[in-house]
């Protein structure tokens, strides 16, 4: 079978699964496969595949057919430019998320900020904002070991040492931070989700009735806190930030600012 067929049939297959991205999710198999590009790809539709590569390719369209994420498949993803391991225990990190980083860089940081992660599941956030800001001191929160596993594969993917700990939250900090980055689970549990998301771990997606639970316990947490950090970064869907205005102020915080999903908090 030719790179031409291959394609069309997956292509066929995926969009009769009602997968939506269909012909890219194809392409995307096939470089991984073959280790070629997606111009390289289209540009030779008459090369063949050999029998051990469509069978290879057959099972891992089997797996997207039904709905299972594209980066499980693969066993990585991408994130703000670079490579992340993924698998079961973690839920993949979103584009969205990109953007906690991007406003991250911007604030009036000390020379050596000492940051936290919480609920990092794969380390995404916490490692990208270490290699980001080469002096900064990093720690990774989780209350999964299967996903703190993940985030320790991440670190050593990136030449890293970041300390891991497993709390359910800022429960039991290990030491005073000047910012945490929050990405807590914020999915309320009366909402539909999709097939793929379905199947990513129920923990890292389900924040309660109002998706505000996670949130509301940590900030009560960082009430308690002798020395509370300056700069809190929180994601959120929007029509969930007003009522995360009102977890902030109750625990001494002031909206300092906000863009898409993510927004900052400050003392």
């Amino acid at each position: 079978m030719n790179l031409e067929q291959w394609l069309k049939q997956a292509t066929d297959k995926l969009d009769k699964s009602g997968i939506g991205s269909a012909r890219l999710d194809a392409l995307i198999l096939l470089e991984d496969e073959t280790g070629k590009d997606r111009a390289w790809l289209l540009a030779h539709p008459e090369f063949s595949l050999g029998t051990e590569q469509t069978g290879r390719l057959g099972k891992k369209l089997a797996r997207r057919a039904g709905h299972e994420p594209l980066a499980y498949i693969r066993g990585h993803t991408e994130f703000y430019g670079r490579r992340f391991k993924v698998d079961k225990h973690v839920l993949e990190p979103r584009p969205e998320s990109e953007t906690m980083i991007d406003l991250l860089l911007k604030l009036p940081l000390p020379a050596a900020p000492v940051i936290a992660d919480i609920g990092t599941g794969s380390g995404a956030l916490g490692i990208t904002a270490r290699l980001e800001i080469p002096s900064a001191e990093v720690d990774l929160y989780d209350i999964d070991a299967a996903a703190l596993a993940v985030a320790r594969h991440n670190c050593e993917l990136h030449e890293l040492y970041l300390k891991t700990y497993k709390r359910d939250l800022l429960s039991r900090p290990a030491r005073e931070y000047q910012v945490i980055l929050a990405n807590l689970p914020y999915v309320p549990d009366s909402w539909h989700i999709n097939e793929a998301a379905a199947m990513e771990p129920k923990v890292a997606i389900a924040g309660g009735k109002d998706g505000l639970e996670l949130y509301r316990r940590m900030f009560k947490q960082l009430a308690r806190l002798e020395n509370q950090p300056h700069f809190i970064l929180s994601e959120a869907l929007p029509p969930q930030h007003e009522g995360l205005v009102h977890l902030a102020t109750a625990a001494g915080y002031k909206l300092a600012g906000a863009q898409d999903f993510i927004q900052i908090f400050t003392r």
